[in-house]
């Protein structure tokens, strides 16, 4: 069968309907990067076929922790409900010495972006969430029992090759592929990259426990030499525990059953517990050297690997679907220049790299290298638990570094990197309308472009929505008032909100009087002084113009490389 015949030929998705012949982006693996990418093409309207080579998606627990940030994503893409349904919020950490002493608690209570930082979840029953959202989605099709098994691209297009168990063979035309395939991405390997750059090996013994009840709903990490462990809480009674292999022990030494079960009982699993899987993993820190080539990029675990300590590969993989996926969906549908996908890696590389560090560094303190380490460092920190400030910056997780990015699409507003809000994520409050209170910011603007208005003068704020450039955005409008009687009707098109505690004027420094461009994944674009948005469209005008990142392009690999259909 020739591929034109192929690709003539119709074949029907997972979800029964008929496979189109293109798509604008075709995502290959269904973990959570994928299936959160193609929720989030979904919401935006985008056509996309998402590929997964198993017959269903992940069926045993993996990643076990999921953040304030990636809930955010999930209220963008339309299913917070859902996912919440089966989410434990807002625990917290416990560290102690080895001999039982606590010497850190970490109860994060501040919720900045609208929810809990830190949520236990089972990753079965999320990525389960996820792909029935997509069941009654018209715009998104999913193939599942299908590998991805080539490509080839030119300037206009990506080609690529379907092939399920069966050996039967398909070809589907993109504008765009993006890989999310996983650690041993076929995509990533067929560009010619690895995952290089500082690497770090360590082996973890993972137990999965169900009917295991603990007097704790904090996840527990036990900082000894002799054994460094984890047990962290999950949904519905099951619980994690994370044990570290020694120097000489064997992968199958370890998961013998004595073993296991003498590990859990000396650190307090209940004894009606079930073993529901277990296993040894290699902990990696790893980048790849680019994330992009030609009209194909990657994204999640296919670029980043991260250790688990901090919680944070996979919500690492969920900020970049989120990343990406408003790009492609203004960049295919005609939008916005295809320069805007230059930015993807110049945004992401640096936070993931400092979540990498920020693993490794909690993994010393898990487990130090020897005993005498792990006396000062544990008394280190029972000394700054009674300094307030200190004790604070530890319990509410201020530690973990913050989303942020200098270059890419954004436009510098010259206030300096510590006052500016350019390049970072939006605070998220719950805010009042003309209809509700209490409703979480994200709600009120929707799913593009937003201008948020700290001032009184909604004229003026009326006006910056009409300039050229920036109506090219076509934003949601949004006046922001700390009390009701503040402030007069607004004018047709700007809807005015209630922030009572402050907390967008408080990110501001508390200036008023200043107006915010707001991306659709909730990054601050630019942010101007009422009176001079004619500078900031004029220079928005000049960026939707011109090559707008300072990123070198890839080169594009030649068809032999990537696997051409014969």
């Amino acid at each position: 069968m020739s591929m034109d015949t192929a690709i003539a030929t119709p074949f029907r998705s997972s979800n029964g309907r008929p496979i189109a012949d293109h798509y604008p982006v075709v995502v290959v693996g269904a973990g959570p990067t994928g299936l959160t990418l193609a929720n989030l093409l979904a919401r935006y309207g985008t056509r996309a076929l998402l590929v997964e080579r198993n017959p269903t998606t992940v069926q045993e627990p993996r990643a076990v922790s999921i953040d304030d940030e990636s809930l955010r994503t999930m209220q963008a893409a339309g299913v917070i409900t859902t996912v919440m349904s089966h989410v434990v919020a807002g625990y917290g950490s416990e560290y102690y010495t080895p001999s039982g002493r606590l010497f850190l608690k970490v109860e994060p209570s501040e919720q900045p972006y609208g929810y809990p930082r830190r949520n236990a979840f089972r990753q079965p029953t999320f990525e389960a969430q996820l792909r029935d959202a997509l069941e009654t989605v018209p715009t998104v099709d999913t193939l599942f029992g299908w590998a991805q098994d080539g490509f080839v691209q030119d300037d206009r297009q990506v080609t690529v090759e379907l092939r399920n168990a069966d050996g039967e063979r398909r070809w589907i035309r993109a504008d765009y592929l993006v890989a999310a395939d996983g650690a041993r991405s076929s995509i990533r390997t067929a560009l010619g990259l690895g995952l290089d750059g500082e690497t770090f090996q360590e082996k973890w013994l993972i137990v999965d426990l169900e009917n295991s009840p603990t007097p704790s709903r904090e996840t527990l990490v036990f900082c000894d030499t002799r054994r460094p462990c984890i047990a962290l809480p999950g949904p519905n009674g099951t619980r994690r525990f994370e044990f570290k292999l020694l120097p000489g022990e064997s992968p199958e030494a370890m998961v013998a059953q004595d073993t296991v079960d003498a590990l859990l009982a000396s650190h307090g699993a209940h004894p009606d517990s079930r073993i529901c899987r277990k296993t040894v993993y290699t902990f990696h820190a790893r980048l790849a050297p680019r994330w992009s080539a030609g009209r194909v990029y990657l994204a999640g675990d296919a670029c980043h690997l991260t250790p688990p300590f901090a919680g944070q590969g996979m919500n690492s993989g969920i900020r970049d679907a989120h990343n990406l996926a408003w790009k492609l969906a203004w960049v295919t549908g005609g939008s916005m220049p295809r320069h805007l996908l230059d930015s993807y890696e110049p945004e992401r590389r640096e936070h993931v790299r400092d979540m990498i560090d920020l693993a490794l560094r909690m993994g010393r303190i898990m487990g130090p290298r020897n005993r005498a380490i792990g006396v000062l460092t544990q008394t280190a920190f029972r000394i700054l638990g009674l300094w307030p400030r200190a004790r604070d910056y530890f319990a509410q997780m201020k530690y973990k570094p913050k989303p942020r990015f200098e270059n890419g699409f954004v436009i510098a507003d010259g206030r300096g990197a510590r006052a500016t809000m350019v390049g970072r994520l939006l605070p998220q409050p719950a805010v009042r309308t003309a209809l509700r209170d209490g409703v979480l910011l994200d709600h009120v603007l929707g799913d593009g472009f937003a201008l948020i208005g700290l001032t009184d003068d909604m004229e003026a704020l009326a006006r910056a929505a009409r300039l050229p450039a920036i109506a090219r955005l076509r934003p949601k409008v949004v006046a922001v008032s700390r009390a009701a009687a503040e402030a007069p009707q607004p004018p047709e098109g700007v809807e005015r909100i209630i922030d009572s505690a402050g907390i967008l004027e408080a990110a501001m420094g508390g200036e008023r009087d200043h107006i915010l461009i707001v991306r659709p994944d909730r990054y601050v674009f630019s942010t101007v002084k009422v009176g001079e948005e004619h500078v900031v469209d004029r220079q928005l005008a000049a960026l939707l113009g011109t090559v707008m990142f300072d990123t070198t392009t890839a080169p594009v690999p030649s068809a032999a490389v990537i696997g051409a259909p014969a």
